[in-house]
């Protein structure tokens, strides 16, 4: 059975079209409220949201629709999703909601749902409520309609959660941080973390107008990034995603440093204590063969997923990991968090820098990335995958990469559209095999 309505990281798309609209919002609420009342406590439900304009309509929604099933609702207002799920949990709630679309424009929005655990929910349950989104289920009695009611001191709870991931005898004295929040959920609480550990903080992308969130900042577009930390002389710039989930950091030069990267640090940082779980991290398919051969000379493994964090996390969860993530920064630390966390993982970073006394270049560069190109290929019907010019084409390319490369094709999740990734020791080669098998694709959706 397939999901109708939630992808790979919850539900999302264009606001007010499609499954993103308030009355959605509203039986999504009625539905996971419905599907999570289990027993006879009285229940609860944790919102969050980023800075969107449609987050006020939405959480309004979501709300009617909790409430309406006798569960009761704790606002927390712009949060960042790792404290959605933090909060989740330490509140005793019985299920976690954050509204957002993370790095998406502004247009879009999404819904992300957390069981009592603080993880998000498992494909059953989400099957479970998209059922009850399309049936019936009964709502509660006038008396036992929920209450809401705004918790103000939660940026402070997760600030000082945050905080305490950082290691004690450790500080950031004296160290010129950028932080580019994206004008998204952690505009507030990530300047305010890393000035209480004692960084000097220069903060962009600070002022959302429910506009501009991941607009020209954060994640997906250090840019603005670079050019501050360089004309600043800052040690450091981190770029957060609209929902603070995803990390990118801009070493002292302005060179950008991925998701690949940033793991490869924090593994050989936690190896070198004794910290690090699983003999290795979990990453994805779309981690840098540069990545796997890295940690292999220094005796550590590295096992690949399917694209998504949740996936990753299953891994690691089932084999022992505690490191793991994507090379676009999604980094899971399952030591501290249920989810990715931006801030956590920027700490982790910054203490390492910390305890080298080196610059972040020679920090956090921790081997040459392979060649690696990614093309799109947009199909408008029927199975291209299965056809046999292309199937041909692929075999080849395999074996002609043998040990020397690495080839990823797979079928995008949310559009039609193939996506062909080859990475190798020769640039020529790889961009040869990529334009081959996307010839082949080409002529097979015709």
């Amino acid at each position: 059975m397939t999901r109708k309505y939630f992808g790979t990281d919850g539900i999302r798309g264009e606001t007010n079209r499609g499954a993103m609209t308030a009355e959605m919002a509203m039986k999504v609420g009625m539905a996971a409220g419905a599907h999570f009342r289990r027993g006879d406590h009285r229940h609860r439900v944790v919102i969050g949201k980023d800075t969107r304009l449609s987050g006020y309509m939405l959480e309004n929604a979501m709300v009617a629709g909790f409430t309406s099933v006798g569960m009761d609702v704790v606002l927390v207002g712009p949060m960042p999703t790792p404290a959605v799920a933090m909060l989740t949990h330490s509140m005793r709630a019985d299920l976690g909601v954050m509204i957002s679309a993370s790095h998406n424009p502004y247009t879009d929005n999404g819904i992300k749902l957390f069981g009592p655990d603080g993880f998000k929910l498992s494909d059953a349950d989400e099957k479970a409520i998209e059922a009850l989104i399309d049936g019936d289920f009964p709502l509660s009695s006038a008396a036992e309609i929920g209450r809401a009611r705004r918790v103000e001191d939660a940026r402070g709870r997760y600030i000082h959660f945050a905080k305490s991931t950082f290691p004690e005898e450790l500080r950031l004295d004296g160290l010129k941080v950028v932080i580019d929040c994206a004008n998204g959920a952690a505009y507030q609480v990530a300047p305010s973390a890393l000035w209480e550990l004692g960084a000097e903080v220069i903060a962009i992308g600070v002022t959302p107008n429910g506009k501009n969130i991941n607009d020209g900042v954060g994640s997906t577009a250090p840019g603005l990034l670079s050019e501050t930390v360089v004309a600043s002389g800052a040690a450091i710039g981190i770029a957060l995603d609209g929902d603070a989930d995803r990390l990118i950091v801009v070493d002292e030069t302005g060179r950008v440093v991925d998701g690949d990267q940033l793991m490869a640090t924090i593994a050989a940082g936690w190896a070198r204590q004794g910290r690090l779980k699983g003999g290795g991290l979990v990453t994805t398919v779309m981690s840098n063969l540069g990545l796997e051969r890295h940690l292999a000379a220094q005796g550590l493994g590295m096992v690949r997923t399917k694209v998504g964090d949740r996936y990753v996390l299953e891994k690691m969860r089932a084999s022992g990991y505690n490191v793991g993530g994507e090379q676009s920064g999604h980094i899971i630390l399952s030591d501290y968090a249920t989810t990715g966390d931006g801030l956590v993982a920027a700490l982790q970073v910054l203490a390492e820098v910390c305890r080298a006394g080196a610059p972040a270049s020679e920090v956090l560069h921790r081997f040459d990335p392979l060649p690696q190109l990614l093309r799109n290929v947009r199909f408008s019907g029927g199975k291209p995958l299965e056809d046999p010019r292309v199937t041909d084409t692929i075999a080849a390319a395999e074996a002609e990469l043998a040990e020397s490369g690495r080839l990823v094709i797979r079928p995008s999740g949310t559009e039609p559209v193939i996506r062909v990734m080859a990475e190798g020791d020769d640039r020529a080669q790889v961009e040869a095999v990529v334009a081959r098998i996307c010839d082949a694709v080409q002529k097979a959706a015709a």
